[in-house]
């Protein structure tokens, strides 16, 4: 396999891809950013690049972590944006690489993809390898799983990302629960009963470069902890952790009207376990919630 010199990252100015520039860089690894916001300042990037001027010559993988966030109402106009910015975005980029000769591709595409693939399944325990679910966001990363896929024709190992609630400082969600709860008004969500997929930011980006490199994971990835937890049981370790109660629940019925259907994603139960990335030899530093928000906290 020829070594990874240079790789594109698209979406790397966002919560997750900003931090990846330095940690390839200190692999020895170039990296190209890809941006709609411009060039930027970013440490370990040495060329940019815009999404409508895709080109990977002199690339051998690319990360593509761009989707726009679905936490506001899934209006028609918002599911249109969703859409094209995860499905419209990854068929540009199969188109680019496709562009190239066979012996000039990137050999490798890691792409974002999300656990809402599974939909709600209660308590059933889901793998790498579970059939997806039902539901819009079931079929919104069923097909973007499927643009990324096309790839795989073109001789390019694909991976794709099904991404968890990643938790980190600065991260637009874990920072607005960290608000609420800070003032004592947090609290479960619905029953407390679903099951919530999370992941620490450090274990997310070590498992997108540990899946750069490795020579045999392809296919569907969970990036989730080895231990998710119920929301009941999150939110009072989150209490917990910040010295503050966690008595005022948000009936499912209350979330649905001020949230709409995006209020489905925050209630569906999805137990996603990482049996694909550990099977593979990846060790996470933040198995357990409680060490992750020991060192987030």
């Amino acid at each position: 396999m020829q070594p990874i010199q240079r790789t594109a990252i698209i979406g790397v100015t966002g919560f997750v891809g900003h931090g990846l520039p330095t940690l390839l860089a200190e692999m020895g690894v170039a990296t190209t950013g890809i941006s709609r916001s411009g060039k930027g300042a970013l440490p370990g990037i040495d060329h940019w690049q815009t999404p409508d001027t895709l080109d990977f010559s002199g690339h051998q993988a690319v990360i593509n972590l761009a989707g726009e966030p679905i936490d506001r109402r899934w209006t028609e106009k918002n599911r249109r944006l969703f859409r094209e910015s995860r499905v419209g975005l990854t068929s540009r980029v199969v188109a680019a690489i496709a562009k190239l000769p066979a012996d000039a591709r990137p050999k490798v595409l890691i792409n974002a993809s999300a656990v809402g693939i599974y939909g709600d399944r209660g308590d059933e325990i889901l793998t790498d390898t579970t059939r997806r679910g039902t539901g819009y966001l079931a079929d919104l990363c069923h097909d973007w799983e499927n643009a990324a896929q096309d790839a795989e024709s073109l001789g390019v190992r694909v991976i794709r990302l099904r991404t968890g609630i990643v938790l980190g400082k600065n991260g637009a969600a874990f920072e607005k629960l960290l608000a609420v709860f800070k003032l004592g008004i947090g609290g479960r969500l619905g029953s407390g009963k679903q099951w919530m997929p999370w992941i620490h930011l450090a274990d997310h980006r070590a498992a997108i470069l540990h899946a750069l490199l490795s020579e045999t994971l392809a296919g569907p990835l969970n990036l989730t902890a080895p231990h998710p937890e119920r929301n009941r049981d999150f939110t009072r370790k989150l209490a917990a952790a910040l010295h503050r109660p966690a008595i005022l629940p948000s009936p499912a019925f209350a979330l649905r009207l001020m949230l709409g259907e995006f209020s489905s994603a925050l209630l569906a139960s999805q137990r996603a376990l990482p049996a694909a990335l550990e099977a593979d030899g990846f060790h996470f530093r933040f198995p357990t919630l409680e060490q992750a928000l020991a060192d987030l906290v």
